[in-house]
């Protein structure tokens, strides 16, 4: 059984815009809190399997987890996968999927989010701790909606 959670905004950008914003990696440092760095794990263009570890600053320490581009359909929907067992998590798999809309000359950025494989006391930590991970989503989205807005 898996935890989810869901989180929408609306850009006052196009849905290209914001796809092309969810994907850029190098600009995650204008916008994202806590970033502290970004390691790409291969070359080129962002794509089906590409993969980088990010590191963030969270309650004072540094962590890192690993990403991996599971599924592209541009400019509708990115599926991100984060292996909790390669990162300082160290259990867990963690899925975003983000669907873009368009609304007129606005667009509607939907996250799913979905935490799979905690068990026993982990998966009750997971459960009471959605809600900052709803949070944490949410401030990232609404982060880039203000840099992609300016």
């Amino acid at each position: 059984m898996s935890i989810r959670f869901e989180v929408k905004r609306t850009f006052k950008v196009s849905k290209e815009k914001a796809y092309t914003g969810l994907l850029d990696l190098d600009s995650a440092k204008y916008w994202m809190h806590g970033l502290v760095r970004i390691e790409r794990l291969g070359e080129g263009s962002l794509q089906v399997g590409s993969q980088w570890m990010e590191t963030r600053k969270m309650f004072g320490k540094e962590a890192s987890e690993h990403f991996e581009v599971v599924e592209l359909h541009e400019p509708d929907k990115i599926v991100l996968r984060c292996d909790g067992t390669k990162g300082t998590t160290g259990k867990g798999e963690f899925v975003f999927t983000y669907i873009i809309a368009s609304t007129g000359d606005h667009s509607e950025v939907t996250l799913d989010g979905e935490i799979r494989g905690l068990t026993g006391l982990k998966k009750l930590f997971g459960k009471m701790m959605v809600g900052t991970f709803k949070k944490a989503c949410a401030k990232d989205l609404d982060a880039l909606k203000s840099y992609l807005e300016k």
